[in-house]
């Protein structure tokens, strides 16, 4: 895995805001961890020597609140096991399914000023990452397509 993927492109966030906003979202999130946190020279949490996975650990305790008070939750977690289909190199140290009650939600969220400083902790531990919006179908089938 080469390429670094960590912030959206304004191409795809501009695509991500032109869908409806007032519907629930699900948020996959596939992160691969830097094995030291990248922080910006002089930024307080450079001197404490972290890993790329404690960084995410301090990202998620400094946005938790802002997330829950737009209504987000966590809805799955899961380690990585094996690939069993794909590029045996996409290996992710962290996979989760956040849920939004909106996209408008989603959007407050990553413009709250609180949470602009938490992204920095994101940004330091992650090498590369995925963030895929669906919008959650209904029933619980248990037949595939």
């Amino acid at each position: 895995m080469n390429e670094s993927y960590i912030d959206p492109t304004r191409e795809s966030f501009d695509l991500f805001k032109q869908l409806p906003r007032d519907e629930p979202i699900n948020m996959l999130n596939l992160l691969r961890f830097n094995v030291n946190a990248a922080y910006p020279e002089g930024h307080p949490n450079a001197a404490h020597g972290w890993s790329g996975a404690r960084a995410y650990e301090e990202y998620g305790k400094t946005s938790g609140p802002i997330f829950q008070r737009v209504g987000g939750k966590i809805i799955w977690r899961g380690k990585m096991e094996v690939m069993v289909t794909g590029p045996q190199e996409n290996q992710w140290d962290s996979a989760f399914i956040a849920y939004y009650p909106n996209s408008a939600a989603f959007l407050e969220m990553v413009t709250d000023p609180e949470y602009r400083e938490a992204v920095v902790n994101r940004q330091a531990a992650v090498q590369t990452s995925r963030l895929i919006r669906f919008k959650p179908l209904e029933g619980n089938d248990t037949t595939f397509g």
